[in-house]
């Protein structure tokens, strides 16, 4: 089953479309690779497709052990190489997760393990350096 469909808008940019919602989405190339930078880049989507698979994974484990989280919250900085040919070269995603009472550290273990098992984290490519960190707030 087609999960999404994509057309090509001109000026670099392409509409997409997740077809079980309906949902769309915008991408543009960035200003330095010749787009407008007026939406999210494909790189852009591939950085922010680990942060979202890290917190959706850490929701599923909380859930799954009953952990209450108040809330869970993230930051994407994305790097791109500085040598041909252009790629991504690290992905740093910051976390902070907000508990409602201060848990034992094997529960922080845990979301932490859970965090670096997302799909996502396991589907890029090796030489892309993955730099996450999971902050605990109370």
């Amino acid at each position: 089953m087609i999960t999404a469909e994509t057309k090509y808008l001109g000026k670099l940019r392409c509409s997409n479309v997740h077809l079980r919602s309906g949902a769309e989405l915008i991408t543009d190339a960035p200003i330095d690779n010749k787009g407008m930078g007026s939406s999210y880049s494909p790189t852009d989507l591939c950085a922010l497709s680990l942060t979202t698979c890290i917190i959706t994974t850490i929701a599923i484990y909380a859930e799954f052990k009953k952990i209450k989280v108040i809330s869970i919250e993230g930051a994407t900085t994305k790097k791109m190489a500085n040598t041909p040919p252009r790629r991504i070269d690290s992905i740093d995603v910051t976390i902070h997760v907000k508990l409602p009472i201060t848990f034992e550290d094997r529960v922080k273990t845990g979301i932490e393990r859970a965090a670096h098992a997302c799909p996502v984290s396991k589907s890029l490519h090796p030489e892309i350096n993955q730099n996450v960190v999971v902050n605990f707030i109370q």
